[in-house]
């Protein structure tokens, strides 16, 4: 069984950047591979069919409501809204542009939810009209941004509620603001250091047939079919993290927390909060926490499954897995290594 599920992770990581198809085909591809993996590991219950039918649609967390209904928004709105972005842009800068958009994205993102963010995060790079590789940077850097902001409030993204959940009792008796005072400082830091990365970013202009959106209105089916790639998408991250439930506990929460901190880098395709679930626990140190949540969520970014934001941007906004991948994980890995050294050397 273990070498069956090790098999699909294997899979799932290198297909996607090896056949074109399975590259455009992204939700299909995932749901698959994660109804193999629950197959695998005999982990099938009529409770599991139902948390994949109704997580993406859960009050708590609305992922394919927040998606749809933001998105007929945005058709109703947009001339106004884009108005408005060209005039900042116009008065602000292009560089100071991007600083405001990750930094700011990234922080409201704990209060908007990071689904919110991403989606206006589509909207901003949609109007900016800029070329494809600008474009591609400034969504793979905010989503990054969003990811780590999201994580300060349990309303930010389902990782948050999670962790509170767990750790609600004692000792710790989380509240609604115990991440943003255990993480606050490490996630606003990196927050604003990827702001500052942005304004590195080449502003130059491009046709509408250069940048990352096609020149033609989005029109309601295109909305509609979003949103259903949305919620199959996250029913598949529901199926991956049910089936590799075992290889979790049979491998990665007797770790210690460097260890920990690391192989948590598989948050890049199975969903982080079946993860912080599985993984988190009241009898654990604080830095075990630390180190589970932060590489979590510093990992979430670097692919495309690894976020909900990752793939609402990537979708919206046809970023494909290869073109994702290049400045995700680079920047991924690079952000682990100074987290690793400021979590487990400095302090």
């Amino acid at each position: 069984m273990i070498w069956g599920l090790a098999g699909i992770l294997l899979v799932v990581l290198v297909l996607p950047f090896l056949l074109r198809r399975v590259e455009h085909n992204l939700e299909a591809f995932l749901l698959v591979m994660g109804v193999l993996s629950v197959t695998i590991a005999g982990v099938w219950s009529p409770h599991l069919v139902r948390e994949a039918f109704l997580d993406p649609i859960r009050i708590q967390h609305p992922i394919v409501e927040a998606v749809l209904l933001a998105g007929l928004l945005f058709q109703f709105f947009r001339d106004t809204i884009r108005h408005r972005i060209m005039r900042c842009v116009n008065i602000v800068g292009p560089r100071l542009f991007f600083f405001l958009v990750v930094v700011v994205l990234g922080l409201v993102s704990s209060v908007i939810t990071a689904i919110i963010a991403a989606l206006v995060l589509a909207e901003v790079v949609t109007v900016l009209r800029l070329n494809k590789q600008t474009e591609a940077r400034l969504v793979i850097v905010t989503c990054f941004s969003i990811g780590l902001g999201a994580a300060l409030t349990p309303v930010g993204e389902p990782l948050a509620t999670i962790a509170i959940a767990k750790l609600k009792g004692v000792p710790y008796e989380a509240g609604f603001w115990f991440l943003f005072e255990k993480l606050g400082v490490y996630i606003i830091s990196g927050i604003l250091a990827l702001g500052l990365l942005a304004m590195t970013f080449h502003a130059s202009g491009a046709s509408a047939a250069g940048s990352l959106r096609e020149d033609r209105p989005e029109t309601f089916a295109d909305i509609f079919i979003r949103s259903g790639k949305v919620y199959f998408f996250v029913m598949a991250l529901v199926f991956l993290g049910a089936g590799f439930e075992p290889l979790i506990d049979a491998y990665i929460i007797q770790m210690p927390s460097p260890a920990l901190y690391w192989i948590n880098m598989i948050s890049a395709i199975v969903d982080n909060a079946t993860l912080t679930a599985a993984e988190l626990g009241p009898k654990m140190e604080l830095k075990q926490i630390q180190a589970v949540l932060m590489g979590l969520i510093l990992s979430g970014g670097m692919l495309i499954p690894g976020n909900i934001p990752n793939i609402i941007a990537a979708g919206k906004l046809r970023i494909g897995s290869r073109q994702w991948a290049a400045l995700g994980v680079p920047l991924g890995l690079v952000l682990m290594v100074v987290y690793h050294v400021v979590l487990f050397v400095l302090t």
